[in-house]
């Protein structure tokens, strides 16, 4: 039913009234002033009832007039959710109009949930200006991301350095027990998958050599290159990645949990120190025990080799040995060994870094342990490189 209405020093009123009974949903579209439309709601307005149509504010403003947009809800008995979504309607016809609009008319609750809905909403029409725009706080976020991530790794040194010194002076708490349970963890067993692995690298190095030294008739020589290339290089790199996705990746879970379950904080309150207590004691039993992985590692995958150059390739079984021992000396299992040291240094220190900074959530945990080992893998062959480098130029 359409109305207007007249009075004096009042400007015509256009009511679109819908439904005569007070228990059904109404709205009223009036015209207070020549250029402002006031929307005023009236009845129950809720989810699966019938409500009215939504009105055209293009139609409403053709004239060019109309420049704001009133709410008014003084009617309302009942209202849910179909108000919030029948008012953001409305919003998004006016924002391109150019008309304002004012809430103040709407519910406490109803502009709550207009907030709340504008504040997620996704933005549209981006140009190629804010795309790159995009792209270069990308790039600031990234930077400041890696900057964080060296201070926060070389705090993470210095606290470790801090708590080796009051190791030494018989001041770090932990308990005994935690050591030789990480002992077991860290040692044997983790043999049998370094076993494995160590005799299918000796295999794989032996079988490449004699595909090409068969050419030349020196199948001997396959012996010279497992012994070497276990020795200083294939027994400590690979030994290194398998404790990091092993041992690194439970230690980051392990002590992320712990930061999860607030056990940090507790121990923290109790007034220990976590690195001494949770830090220390990995890092203390990683670098022990892989040099001993490693030299073990040496031994399998010398046996690997060992078997296809005498099984396959019908070398004497003292041939063989007599090039082994000729072609390897101290020399080259102490390297193999000191970048042992350093490798399972920086497996422990990935892992505990990860844990001690995780997030408070199971996908931080599970975020953290991926790192961990990424971290760990990465910096092995960085080292591993300069190990090579270093080496090449002292000449060992």
């Amino acid at each position: 039913m359409h109305r207007q209405t007249y009075a004096d020093g009042i400007l015509p009123v256009k009511l679109i009234m819908l439904g005569e009974d007070m228990a059904k949903a109404k709205l009223d579209i009036l015209y207070p002033c020549p250029d402002t439309i006031k929307i005023n709601f009236s009845g129950q307005w809720q989810t699966g009832r019938q409500i009215p149509s939504r009105p055209d504010i293009e139609k409403l403003t053709q004239d060019g007039a109309i420049r704001k947009l009133q709410f008014e809800s003084n009617g309302l008995t009942f209202w849910d959710s179909s108000v919030v979504v029948f008012v953001s309607g409305i919003l998004k016809q006016c924002e391109p109009a150019g008309i304002t609009v004012d809430q103040t008319g709407l519910p406490s609750g109803a502009k709550r949930l207009l907030t709340l809905a504008s504040a997620v909403a996704p933005k549209t029409g981006a140009d190629k200006n804010s795309d790159a725009d995009q792209f270069l706080a990308r790039i600031g976020d990234k930077g400041i991301q890696v900057h964080s991530s060296i201070l926060m790794t070389f705090e993470f040194i210095g606290d470790l350095t801090l708590s080796f010194g009051r190791l030494i002076r018989g001041k770090a708490h932990f308990r005994m027990a935690d050591v030789y349970e990480l002992l077991q963890e860290c040692g044997w067993k983790a043999l049998p998958i370094v076993s494995l692995i160590s005799i299918l690298v000796g295999l794989i190095l032996a079988f490449m050599g004699a595909v090409q030294l068969r050419l030349f008739d020196a199948q001997i020589y396959v012996a010279d290159l497992v012994a070497i290339g276990m020795a200083r290089e294939m027994a400590p790199i690979m030994t290194g990645v398998i404790i990091s996705g092993r041992t690194g990746a439970a230690f980051a879970a392990n002590i992320g949990t712990m930061q999860v379950n607030e056990e940090v904080d507790a121990l923290k309150t109790l007034g220990l120190s976590p690195i001494d207590y949770l830090v220390l004691p990995r890092v203390l039993v990683l670098v022990l025990m892989m040099p001993l992985l490693c030299l073990y590692s040496d031994l399998l995958g010398l046996a690997g080799g060992m078997a296809v150059g005498i099984g396959m390739m019908d070398i004497p079984y003292i041939q063989y040995l007599e090039h082994t021992r000729q072609a390897v000396d101290i020399t080259d299992f102490s390297i193999g060994l000191v970048k042992s040291v350093l490798f399972g240094f920086i497996v422990a220190l990935s892992g505990c870094l990860q844990g001690m900074y995780c997030g408070r959530s199971a996908s931080a945990v599970g975020l953290a342990t991926t790192s961990a080992v990424v971290i760990a893998i990465v910096y092995i062959v960085v080292a591993d490189g300069l190990f090579a480098v270093i080496t090449n130029m002292i000449g060992i």
